[in-house]
């Protein structure tokens, strides 16, 4: 079997082909095709599992592998769920990663502790020829420390702090992060049901 993720950032893929691979013969990234990697998939649902399945359902009806639709993003409760849906959006395209929590601890300046808290939540749909085969959610609760701290992981894993870990996304070994992280859990679900699928 062939998975396709449908994704055009190299951090979630990385994450994905690594807890995955031993299911596929090959796990591909969208910019490994020209044409599907210039098609923009428009996220206009309300909620992640919607913009998965959209992103899933759309690259399986363009290649005859199986299709990874992958959304997710940061929900704080200081600001209602903000930047939810719109994580990688909302201060532009343009913006680099570090931008976007710079910006982001600017609208939680002064917000005592007990009101940062925060969740990544990731929603994976897995179809092939244009239907959805199944979706799963993950969720990895913390908070979000006033300033960032570690060197690794992508997006907003510099300031997401784990209580049971006492360490930032980006403090975390891989092995550590796909154990604990939203995407990780999702990923694990992905797995239990690719078991007992004939596909």
């Amino acid at each position: 079997m062939r998975l396709l993720v449908a994704t055009k950032n190299r951090g979630k893929f990385l994450e994905v082909k690594e807890y995955l691979e031993r299911f596929f013969e090959d796990i591909y990234f969208l910019k490994d095709f020209e044409k599907l990697s210039k098609i923009e998939v428009i996220e206009d649902g309300k909620t992640f599992c919607e913009n998965s399945l959209k992103k899933a359902i759309t690259y399986s009806e363009l290649i005859d592998f199986l299709v990874l639709g992958d959304d997710s993003g940061l929900e704080v409760d200081f600001l209602d769920g903000f930047p939810g849906v719109n994580s990688s959006r909302w201060a532009g395209e343009e913006k680099s990663d570090r931008e976007k929590y710079m910006l982001l601890l600017e609208k939680l300046r002064g917000v005592p502790v007990e009101k940062r808290g925060a969740r990544f939540v990731s929603c994976m749909t897995l179809a092939k020829s244009g239907k959805e085969l199944f979706s799963v959610k993950g969720i990895c609760s913390g908070y979000i420390l006033e300033k960032p701290v570690g060197e690794g992981g992508f997006g907003y894993d510099p300031i997401f702090y784990v209580p049971e870990l006492k360490k930032t996304f980006a403090q975390l070994t891989p092995e550590e992060k796909n154990k604990i992280s939203h995407r990780g859990r999702a990923l694990k679900e992905v797995a239990e049901k690719l078991k007992g699928m004939r596909i």
